[in-house]
């Protein structure tokens, strides 16, 4: 069934004693804004574990495959949308890229049909082989964390090295000094927004919405990891309005959910903060729906 309504979210997780999203560009040190020291997970952090989990549970079969995954070579699942649309004669030749004509609106369509994260998030698949580019009904913002952080790091050992080489340099003593970073404990809250009007240019129905909840409630059970210590999502409020359009501003429902720490000592644990709701203040034609809290 297509989606008819616009969906606004806000999904709050957090992390105790890991790392939710490092940094390469500062050695995997967690995210953090710098002026504010609030820390940051990515949007395409949390892509990626929705991707993940939906891949999971319908074992990569179609309607339900993704598209961006690891090890993936894009260009090959292209050539398969061709195949798939009767067109793999377009194929042929150096010029690939200029290739498809009429047929890119087909492959594009393949596309969003057998890949949830295509229909979902959207993707750019004009580079190589043709099938266009699709905007996602599914936006989702950096989720950024309650209250300043600390990222830690730790020395660690391992009791082995990987080659003999190594071996008779350590003398003897196959001990390797390492680094890891952590954050002691993050709430961290991000927002998501579902287009109706792109749904229906996707094909994201009302069954991949389900989907996505599921997704986002369970996504780090299922996800866990030495780095990433516990993660938990901890809230899941999506705001369903009765039109497409919507009945009111995003930024004012988000407002409708506040989070305040209990005390002045450090956050270390969930039961540190109180999340509060005011549904007096819902207005009309806005449904809250509690996913997760």
């Amino acid at each position: 069934m297509a989606l008819i309504n616009r969906y606004d979210f806000v999904l709050l997780f957090d992390v105790k004693d890991g790392n939710p999203n490092g940094d390469p560009d500062a050695g995997n040190l967690p995210r953090v804004d710098a002026e504010t020291g609030r820390g940051l997970v990515t949007d395409v952090s949390l892509k990626r574990k929705v991707r993940n989990f939906v891949g999971l549970v319908k074992s990569e079969q179609p309607p339900f495959e993704i598209y961006v995954k690891e090890k993936a070579v894009l260009n090959n699942q292209h050539k398969r949308a061709y195949v798939g649309i009767g067109k793999a004669e377009l194929l042929e030749g150096d010029d690939k890229k200029r290739k498809g004509g009429d047929a890119v609106d087909e492959a594009r369509q393949w596309m969003c049909r057998n890949f949830f994260d295509v229909r979902a998030f959207g993707a750019v698949m004009s580079t190589g082989i043709n099938c266009g580019q699709v905007r996602g009904p599914i936006q989702l913002t950096f989720a950024r964390s309650i209250d300043p952080v600390v990222a830690l790091e730790h020395s660690i050992t391992r009791m082995a090295v990987a080659t003999e080489a190594e071996a008779e340099k350590q003398s003897g003593d196959n001990r390797t000094m390492g680094r890891k970073f952590t954050v002691p404990y993050g709430l961290y809250a991000a927002h998501g927004f579902v287009s109706s009007f792109l749904a229906k240019q996707t094909g994201f129905d009302e069954n991949d919405l389900e989907l996505l909840w599921q997704a986002l409630a369970q996504m780090f059970e299922h996800d866990r990891s030495a780095a990433r210590g516990e993660m938990s999502t901890r809230g899941l409020y999506v705001f369903k309005h009765d039109s497409e359009l919507g009945n009111a501003p995003a930024h004012n429902l988000f407002d409708l959910i506040q989070v305040k720490k209990n005390s002045e000592e450090p956050a270390r644990d969930f039961a540190d903060y109180t999340v509060s709701v005011r549904e007096a203040a819902i207005p009309a034609g806005v449904t809250l729906q509690r996913k997760v809290g």
